[in-house]
């Protein structure tokens, strides 16, 4: 069974060969299905070297559990080949969508905060644990515009989570965007999630424009104090593994291990599983 626990850190292509000659390494990693289902093969060695030796997550991009088609077959067996070739127990998506009219962006666009988006997405959550015969976590995503919104984004969530009997993914820097965005308490927010229903957390870096009441969830900066003190208070209440994900901008792993280090100390102190 692929247990994981403490702190984890993204596995990036950049750092790969460096990761491998790391003394003190994460507790597990998270790494995107997409980036490796085919792995080019000067890579290929190494990813299979690592993969072998640590508690994995795998984090996905393009299921688009939003999107009004049905999910996409050929895609699915594909996760679900990369998942059991590597005995990967643990996946997740962004609740949000990427796809439309079979043209895939890459980019996670908003959903209408809606019961009937609820009853819609929590199918495809079902259908899809059915197919990879694996627990589907879905993860809040940010967003800039709120189209159509009925609900508050904690109360969809919410009721995504429990109608499709799934759990969370906690991005704690997601909530600080939105909360900054959107005007409301990212504390409330977090204080709203049950903790039974949260399977891990993120914590990322975002950036601040100064002369705009605006943040962009770019994944690409270093982890600013705000956040790392929502993350304090967030464990204080949601007792879960957590990891930094750094998807742009890449610093040396020399340097992203120090931001590993600060969570580690955070993460200690609380006493996380």
């Amino acid at each position: 069974m692929n247990t994981f626990h403490g702190c984890g850190l993204g596995l990036r292509r950049e750092f790969l060969e460096d990761f491998i000659s790391l003394k003190k390494k994460p507790d597990w990693i998270e790494i995107t299905p997409e980036n490796w289902i085919f792995t080019p093969h000067r890579y290929r060695e190494s990813f299979e070297q690592i993969m072998g030796s640590l508690p994995v997550v795998a984090h996905g991009v393009s299921l688009s559990i939003g999107s009004p088609e049905p999910i996409d077959k050929s895609f699915l067996k594909e996760i679900k080949a990369f998942l059991d070739r590597y005995k990967i127990e643990h996946y997740s998506e962004h609740l949000s969508f990427s796809s439309l009219g079979g043209v895939q962006t890459y980019e996670l666009l908003p959903l209408p905060m809606t019961r009937s988006m609820v009853m819609h997405i929590g199918d495809k959550i079902k259908r899809v644990q059915d197919f990879l015969q694996r627990p589907l976590i879905l993860e809040n995503a940010s967003y800039y515009l709120a189209p159509y919104n009925e609900m508050h984004e904690v109360d969809f969530i919410n009721e995504i989570v429990q109608y499709a009997d799934t759990k969370l993914l906690l991005d704690v820097n997601n909530v600080y965007v939105n909360g900054t965005n959107h005007g409301f308490d990212p504390d409330d927010y977090i204080r709203q999630i049950p903790p039974s229903r949260v399977a891990y957390m993120h914590i990322a870096g975002h950036l601040e424009y100064p002369d705009e009441v605006l943040l962009l969830d770019t994944h690409g900066e270093a982890i600013c104090k705000k956040v790392w003190k929502l993350l304090d208070r967030t464990l204080k209440k949601i007792n879960v593994p957590v990891m930094i994900e750094r998807d742009n901008n890449i610093p040396p792993l020399k340097e992203l291990m120090q931001e590993y280090k600060k969570l580690s100390k955070i993460v200690a102190k609380r006493g996380t599983k």
